[in-house]
């Protein structure tokens, strides 16, 4: 008998970085490229099966841009996993990393804002003109303590393994405030492991 669930992820980065490919490859299972920019915030569903979970995944995609930025707090709160992405051939997009993370604390106020669980994205990686690399973004990821994936929504590289790293440690940080009696088995075996350090 599957025990269900219900979780929020939040995708917030610089505009054009793939956030809206990344679910559409996630939840459809598609890409196009012609590029439309999300007007405020846009979302999505997908249920998956974690253990003995089933767990209804909302997905939130978010604007890129700063006029949309007064709807952040509505947004950000009570969101479970935030993932952060940049776009590997724009250094400015990684360089915003840091705002956007900041923002993110400031507008959801989690409980415990130290322990808050992030998967930093590196989309985009299918193009020969990449300027973002590995090592430079490994390294920010261990001084925020986020998780680290390199994707392509084009080529749908490592983007189920990264949104399923973000659903397990939402779980994960969905029961650190309730009796540790429940505790969830997210220990499933899978063919393929993720690319980043998720083990949760």
């Amino acid at each position: 008998m599957f025990s269900r669930k219900h979780l929020k992820l939040l995708l917030i980065g610089n505009a054009g970085v793939g956030k809206s490919a990344l679910m559409h490859q996630y939840v459809n299972s598609r890409f196009s490229n012609h590029y439309r920019a999300t007007i405020g915030a846009d979302f999505f569903t997908k249920e998956v099966r974690i253990g003995e979970k089933l767990v209804t995944v909302q997905i939130w995609d978010t604007a890129g841009t700063e006029r949309f930025q007064s709807l952040g707090a509505a947004l950000y709160r009570g969101t479970d996993c935030c993932l952060l992405v940049f776009d590997v051939t724009s250094p400015t997009s990684f360089q915003a990393l840091e705002t956007w993370h900041k923002e993110f604390l400031v507008q959801a106020e989690p409980a415990d804002p130290d322990g808050f669980p992030f998967v930093v994205i590196a989309n985009k990686t299918d193009l020969e003109e990449r300027q973002v690399f590995r090592r430079q973004a490994q390294e920010w990821c261990n001084v925020y303590k986020a998780e680290y994936f390199e994707t392509s929504a084009k080529e749908a590289l490592n983007v189920d393994e990264a949104f399923l790293c973000a659903t397990r440690l939402g779980l994960e940080n969905q029961r650190e405030p309730n009796n540790m009696q429940n505790s969830l088995l997210l220990s499933t075996k899978e063919d393929t492991k993720p690319k980043g350090k998720c083990d949760c």
